[in-house]
């Protein structure tokens, strides 16, 4: 083909997100940029129209320009955001146009009516799920967790079952600081899946979370356990509050010092809000790695 390493990895690549899926589906695909203003503005619209449109076989796929620059130069994109539509392996619409959800219907619905798209089923629409779900993810990752969770919630919209979009909406609340939100996702959770890991998860990070107080409150809890470290109530008060705050170095370290000098006080309570935390980040997190290395050198040593 002519193509070095590099370029026949992106082509691998982009056949597996994006062509792949188009052998059946209609797929939206965006080129973007993380620097890009417009991009980020377009964002949402295209990801609320592509979950609406899920069950009848539309799907979203990104391309980030800068990191797939052999692809963008294939569609010989100018600038971005570029929007196009896929189908069976071939772009069938420009959709760069369509700026406006209305706009986006509009065109999605005639290209809907000419096209042999494979819509419904429960087997099909899971991916397109998993795909917003992860999406939502790196959203809010990146700190928006305002959109994040208008993202959730359209996965919950189409799958009200689906574990994942009910954690993923809770942990956006939290993010966000709308912890009455988050609450009410909680308690109105369904049972069948209240056990599930991720949503177990989300409820560690709420119930910490609920522990929040103003800059003022941290200072004077800051202030307290400086003044008196044999306090163990104040070292813990000033913990919990920290991590809320998301001062989480400090909430472990206060955590692992209390360990340290009575691992068994009030039936191991400091040792025990640092399993919650730890659950509430998640543990394959690598902070979280670094300190239950620190926490069993003091168990074990």
């Amino acid at each position: 083909m002519g193509l070095n390493i590099d370029e026949q990895k992106a082509v691998e690549r982009f056949k597996t997100d994006v062509v792949e899926p188009s052998m059946t589906q209609l797929v939206i695909l965006d080129f973007w940029a993380e620097w890009c203003g417009p991009c980020k503005a377009l964002a949402p619209m295209l990801e609320k129209v592509a979950a609406e449109y899920a069950d009848k076989g539309v799907v979203l796929k990104k391309v980030d320009v800068d990191e797939e620059k052999f692809i963008a130069s294939q569609f010989q994109v100018q600038s971005i955001p570029t929007v196009y539509a896929m189908f069976q392996g071939q772009p069938v619409a420009d959709l760069t146009q369509a700026r406006s959800e209305s706009q986006m219907k509009e065109v999605l619905d005639q290209l809907i009516e000419k096209l042999p798209l494979q819509a419904g089923g429960a087997a099909q629409q899971q991916p397109d799920v998993e795909q917003f779900i992860t999406m939502a993810e790196q959203v809010l990752a990146e700190g928006d967790a305002e959109r994040a969770a208008g993202v959730f919630m359209q996965v919950i919209d189409m799958v009200p079952d689906n574990a994942a979009a009910h954690a993923g909406l809770i942990r956006a609340f939290v993010a966000g600081g709308k912890i009455d939100e988050a609450q009410q996702i909680a308690d109105a959770i369904d049972p069948a899946i209240k056990d599930d890991a991720a949503v177990q998860q989300a409820l560690s990070a709420l119930e910490l979370a609920g522990t929040q107080v103003d800059e003022g409150e941290l200072a004077a809890l800051r202030k307290a356990a400086n003044d008196a470290p044999e306090d163990m109530d104040a070292q813990l008060a000033f913990a919990e509050a920290a991590f809320a705050a998301h001062q989480r170095d400090e909430a472990a370290d206060t955590l692992l010092a209390m360990v340290k000098a009575d691992r068994e006080w009030n039936d191991a309570a400091a040792r025990t809000k640092l399993l919650q935390i730890f659950e509430a980040v998640g543990l394959e997190d690598e902070w979280v790695s670094a300190t239950r290395r620190r926490l069993s050198k003091i168990l074990f040593d």
